[in-house]
């Protein structure tokens, strides 16, 4: 990690609801290019680092091939092997091909979903800490005024996952 964690050069994406997908209102998808090294993207020193940082509950698998998002949860996206193009914000959202070293922070409520990926895609996921047990949702009518309501509830987090707490996250997501 180290020297070049301030020169990563964040990309934002804002989504508005589609009427299936919430997304979320405030908040932008945070997309960090290369920003992990090649020792971080061993799996283990991976969750490791996002631990330091305060991201728990992490998995190692890819990522789900339909729309869906977590109403009480952000979630981040550390790629680790292959690559990836993931349509975020819904069908109507945007597709962003990721490949091994780049990171996304995904807000609660933001549509994903795997729209193809080669080369043994691979991410190890992550949750701030306290938001571990996220939910799955899909859009079905019935779950969305309680996943509004989630949605406004998530606390942020207290740390960016890579760069702790001087980190972009820090910096993009507060009020």
């Amino acid at each position: 990690m180290g020297e070049h964690a301030q020169e990563t050069e964040v990309r934002e994406h804002l989504f508005e609801d589609d009427g299936r997908i919430p997304n979320n209102p405030t908040l932008p998808l945070l997309v960090y290019p290369q920003a992990l090294d090649g020792s971080d993207q061993d799996p283990s020193r991976c969750k490791e680092l996002l631990a330091e940082n305060g991201w728990g509950g992490a998995w190692v698998d890819g990522v789900f091939s339909y729309h869906h998002y977590h109403s009480n949860a952000h979630e981040v996206l550390c790629v680790v092997g292959g690559s990836a193009n993931i349509t975020f914000g819904g069908p109507e959202g945007e597709t962003v091909q990721v490949e091994a070293g780049d990171v996304v922070v995904i807000p609660a409520g933001v549509g994903h979903c795997n729209k193809g990926s080669n080369g043994g895609f691979s991410v190890v996921g992550a949750y701030p800490r306290g938001q571990e047990s996220y939910d799955l949702r899909t859009g079905e009518e019935g779950e969305r005024p309680e996943a509004l309501e989630n949605i406004r509830n998530v606390s942020s987090p207290k740390s960016d996952p890579l760069f702790g707490e001087k980190g972009p996250l820090t910096q993009r997501w507060s009020r």
